[in-house]
């Protein structure tokens, strides 16, 4: 990461910038730790589990002994070889390396203390380095070199301090220096006190930054964070926890990667899947070098866990991977000198960010990250990987701290791929996976994930699940994906195959796909008792009243009434979790105006939702979506905010990226860049009539005849609606 990522450029807040803090070991003293590349028999399970589980695996962070084992076979083997030189040759490598340990590591300037924070990374990279080189070589000089750094630091370093920085000095130098410690557990020369002392050092200096970085943010808003500080501060606390053996710390890195607020959360950092699956990374508007360092984080991240029997690479159906497939394409060059192009969609957050467009700035990143992504998902796992590939085999040979850049940047990751990472090419290829399907703009939208040395692709139709099947499509290549259109209303079962040298692969899982618009949920609310309010549509979706919600004459029948202070009504989880158009409508009674009463709201917290306020701080009728929070809004507004004491039919839809809000059967505001959808959002937990994701007012009136449809209802049929 280079100085560029500084305080004041990121946060602009400058009392916030320049505010120093110190974490020392006093003051938080913890409790001491417990103790081209490419094998012919890939190793597709990870070290953990093939070892039957059952305690931390050491060496277990970046590398496992079996890692070193070939390297060991391989290292005077081409392109093995090349980072090797690059290994050898680096000024970090040598045994007349010097370290300049510090009291206290100084990483933004605060006012009165110089950085100095240039010596730790240099540091870091040389225990590292020289632990590699032991590693291989079996010269114990090296080891010796890698303890003597270590030692320095650990006998020295009480803090990291300077402006709020420190805390990406933490994280990245953090995670690297814990590596560096792994692979020298084993050797006999470090003496047990050392190493605990060094244990002591990560677990009671660098930990505690990193976990209240996650925790508070510096009490800022979530999203005011780039990805690429969580993701440090994550690798670290993960890194820590397998060198001193603490569980609680691995787990905590982990929980945090798949469900964390903050944008480093492989939800929010691939923050938008298009068809393909390219992920578009959280930081794309905002230039290539910090773009690139997202995957060079998250990659550690992935592979530090796998060699612990968790597989992150493959959570959320490989989301890293189309994060790293969306980054690479868009900093590769096509043909001369003009770049892919990649699908964008706006970024918004709350420091009102406005990106429109994948940023030019530093385009061609030629950072040492990729080995790790290729070999991971195609040597090992057999997908394709074409876009990683190709910028793995360009920057190949790999190197180390300072051969990517002098600067700070070109120590952000410890480099050496394609000698740590290199595994021989797989014999063949997966059978394609992950197939998802959607509808858009009532057509399916198909995306999955490839087969290596796959030459095409076919798309096969059913209309009852297991088929018989149809070819809808074929020799389909690049942009792995396809979309279906013209389909009559009903359900549709999709299979897709891949044409290999060795033959047709095994057909990928089977999607589902309901076209039309079908009633999906449906509340008449005429219970009239009871806390349950049945889903007519025969799907399964009843909802609960809560708190003070109670029965009442409506407009059909009864209704539901809300007090406006406690009462709502609550609807399953994951309840549009598959749902891409959609029509949701009702009759709503407003009993007074006040700003922000939700007359429904889907969604998991104030990070990712859809919902229809009766009026916002405009003062107007509001419909908004967002997978980013309340700065990150889609909306659509309408032309006033929704009348009070008397019944109002309220409707919206969405067709494509075409949303449509209407008031008693007229529309009302349109939005023609709705580019979220239900599914978007994924397994939703708070699905809400009634009641916000925010501590807004609780909605004060009466709902009935709630209704919702997969697909658009058009003008007509939502005017029908009102007047059925």
């Amino acid at each position: 990461m280079t100085k560029l990522e500084s305080a004041a450029t990121q946060h602009g807040h400058a009392d916030l910038s320049r505010r120093t803090f110190l974490y020392s070991l006093g003051a938080l003293a913890l409790a001491g730790c417990g103790g081209s590349a490419f094998d012919t028999q890939p190793q597709s399970a990870s070290p953990r589990l093939l070892a039957g589980g059952g305690g931390f695996v050491h060496p277990g962070l970046l590398h496992t002994q079996a890692d070193f084992d070939r390297m060991v076979l391989k290292y005077n083997t081409q392109p093995w070889k090349g980072s090797w030189d690059k290994l050898i040759a680096n000024s970090h490598a040598q045994l007349g390396y010097v370290p300049q340990p510090q009291a206290i590591v100084y990483r933004g300037y605060d006012g009165v203390h110089p950085e100095n924070y240039v010596r730790l990374f240099n540091d870091v990279a040389a225990a590292y380095a020289c632990a590699l080189r032991w590693k291989i070589s079996g010269d114990s000089a090296y080891a010796d070199k890698a303890v003597q750094i270590m030692n320095a630091w650990s006998s020295t370093l009480t803090g990291i301090s300077g402006t709020t920085d420190a805390q990406l000095a933490a994280g990245i130098y953090g995670y690297e220096f814990a590596n560096a410690g792994e692979i020298m557990r084993t050797y006999s020369g470090w003496a047990a006190t050392d190493f605990a002392a060094f244990q002591n050092m990560m677990r009671n200096i660098f930990y505690p930054i990193n976990h209240d970085f996650l925790v508070r943010h510096n009490n800022t808003e979530v999203t005011h964070y780039w990805a690429n500080w969580d993701l440090c501060n994550m690798a670290s606390i993960m890194a820590t926890g397998v060198l001193c053996d603490d569980q609680a710390l691995f787990d905590e890195a982990v929980a945090y990667f798949k469900n964390g607020a903050g944008n480093g959360a492989i939800g929010q950092a691939v923050y938008y899947m298009h068809p393909g699956y390219l992920g578009q990374w959280q930081e794309t508007g905002r230039d290539q070098g910090h773009n690139t360092l997202g995957i060079a984080l998250m990659g550690a991240i992935c592979e530090m866990a796998w060699n612990q029997g968790v597989d992150l690479y493959g959570y959320d159906n490989n989301r890293f991977l189309a994060g790293a497939e969306y980054v690479a394409k868009g900093n590769l060059i096509e043909s001369g000198t003009s770049y892919y192009s990649v699908p964008y969609v706006t970024y918004d957050n709350v420091d009102n960010v406005n990106q429109t467009a994948f940023s030019a700035t530093g385009i061609g990143n030629p950072r040492p990250c990729w080995a790790l992504v290729y070999n991971h998902y195609v040597n090992r796992k057999g997908l394709a990987a074409p876009y990683s590939r190709q910028f793995a085999l360009l920057v190949q040979p790999e190197g180390g701290g300072g051969n990517y850049s002098p600067n700070s940047g070109g120590y952000d990751q410890l480099g050496y791929g394609t000698l740590t990472c290199g595994l021989d090419a797989i014999a063949s290829g997966a059978a394609p996976s992950g197939l998802t399907a959607y509808v858009s703009g009532g057509a399916v939208v198909l995306s999955w994930w490839g087969s290596a040395y796959a030459t095409g692709y076919t798309v096969r139709r059913a209309t009852v699940a297991g088929g018989p099947y149809t070819t809808v499509a074929s020799n389909i290549t690049d942009l792995l994906s396809y979309t279906d259109s013209g389909l009559a209303a009903g359900n549709y079962y999709y299979v897709v195959t891949a044409s290999t040298p060795a033959g047709t692969t095994a057909p990928s899982n089977e999607a589902r796909a309901i076209t039309g618009t079908p009633l999906h949920t449906y509340l008449p609310f005429d219970a009239g008792s009871g806390a349950s309010a049945a889903d007519a549509s025969g799907n399964g979706h009843p909802g609960t009243l809560a708190g003070g919600a109670s029965w009442v004459a409506g407009k059909k029948a009864n209704a539901v009434a809300l007090d406006g202070s406690s009462g709502y009504v609550s609807l399953p989880a994951s309840l549009m979790a598959d749902v891409g158009d959609f029509t949701i409508a009702a009759w709503v009674y407003w009993n007074a105006a006040r700003n922000w009463e939700r007359i429904f709201d889907f969604g998991s917290g104030v990070g990712g939702y859809m919902m229809l306020t009766a009026r916002a701080n405009s003062g107007k009728l509001r419909f908004a979506m967002t997978v980013n929070g309340g700065n990150g809004e889609r909306t659509i507004e309408g032309a006033a905010a929704l009348p009070t004491a008397q019944w109002v039919h309220v409707a919206v839809t969405l067709s494509g990226r075409n949303a449509t809000l209407y008031v008693n059967g007229a529309v009302s505001g349109s939005n023609a860049d709705m580019f979220l959808a239900p599914f978007r959002l994924g397994a939703t937990t708070r699905n809400w009539i009634g009641r916000s994701q925010y501590p807004d007012p609780y909605f004060n009136g009466k709902i009935d005849d709630f209704r919702i449809y997969r697909g658009a209802l058009s003008a007509s049929a939502v005017a029908a609606l009102m007047t059925a």
